[in-house]
């Protein structure tokens, strides 16, 4: 069975762009021209019966970033509905992102996904 975190991978691998966990580039490694980030920020227990917690809330930052302003705006806006549409909450309408690499915009929205116990 899928883990939450490979399920978000998953769909965001089907864009076709590399999906990388946030912060992992070494520092000898340049950017993909365009490329998903990702960030578990959390998760946590919700949803209790009798003590027992009966479900987990995953928190994560989606990200995409690219040498394309107008690409950034646009893929973030295709994963947000692939996202909705395979049991993901989507938190907002997302937020521009400060990039290390001049060439690169980015784009990211925060993802939630309820994971019954």
């Amino acid at each position: 069975m899928q883990t939450v975190k490979e399920k978000l991978i998953a769909i965001l691998e089907t864009f076709g762009y590399p999906v990388i966990l946030q912060g992992s580039l070494q520092l000898d490694q340049s950017y993909p021209e365009h490329f998903f980030s990702f960030y578990n920020n959390n998760t946590y227990s919700t949803t209790f019966y009798s003590n027992s917690e009966k479900a987990i809330l995953w928190d994560f930052d989606v990200n995409f970033y690219s040498v394309d302003p107008s690409k950034t705006n646009a893929m973030l806006i295709e994963a947000k509905q692939k996202l909705k549409t395979n049991g993901f909450i989507i938190d907002g309408a997302g937020h521009d992102l400060i990039s290390d690499e001049p060439s690169h915009t980015g784009r990211g929205i925060t993802v939630l996904y309820v994971e019954p116990l």
